[in-house]
């Protein structure tokens, strides 16, 4: 059996941020997605770099689900043009369906919202309620502060180093594009190791 990555979830920023290395990741990823046939699941709106990721994938022939609760929809106002828009009650909801599409999860540049989708996604995973994948995208080292965090709290005993490796930092988009091809060509006990990897 295959380990093939039919679709990954991209949590980025709804504002662009202030280097144009940040749009132009976001572009990247998108138009890399679509192209590797992976099916691009998002937060819903067409702003910042949610609205840059899911318009180049669209424009690359790609496949789009955006996710998007209610009481956002005139804040972030919802991407009209994907290929299916779901709005959900709470942001809980929102991030519990992105989850259930999602086979492996890329953190691009963002803020407050990102940072919330990280340390879910990856609490998650240290509870053992998934194996995916989890890629943060080092865009001109834009994590390192939340990552200096997650290492702080190995230091001070209040996580293991197990749980911190359960993340992979790449420093960009083609090496978090190649490491979603490692698990997708993958099969056997060569896709878990990969996936391990990851």
């Amino acid at each position: 059996m295959s380990a093939r990555i039919n679709a990954a979830a991209v949590f980025c920023g709804s504002r662009f941020g202030n280097l144009p290395a940040y749009r132009d990741a976001a572009e990247a990823v998108g138009t890399g997605l679509a192209r590797a046939g992976i099916h691009l699941v998002y937060g819903g709106g067409y702003v910042g770099l949610m609205g840059v990721v899911a318009d180049a994938a669209i424009q690359a022939g790609g496949r789009v689900t955006g996710i998007i609760p209610e009481f956002l929809e005139s804040r972030e106002v919802m991407h009209h043009g994907v290929t299916e828009l779901v709005v959900t009650d709470s942001m809980h909801t929102r991030k519990q369906k992105m989850f259930a599409i999602a086979d492996a999860f890329l953190i691009l540049p963002g803020g407050f919202g990102t940072f919330d989708e990280l340390m879910e996604i990856l609490t998650w995973r240290q509870l053992q309620l998934h194996s995916k994948p989890i890629l943060v995208v080092n865009v001109e080292n834009w994590a390192q502060g939340v990552l200096a965090m997650l290492d702080e709290a190995v230091s001070q005993g209040f996580a293991s180093t197990e749980a911190r490796a359960l993340i992979e930092v790449v420093s960009d988009v083609e090496a978090a594009l190649h490491r979603l091809e490692l698990v997708t060509h993958s099969s056997g006990h060569d896709a878990s190791e990969a996936t391990a990897r990851l």
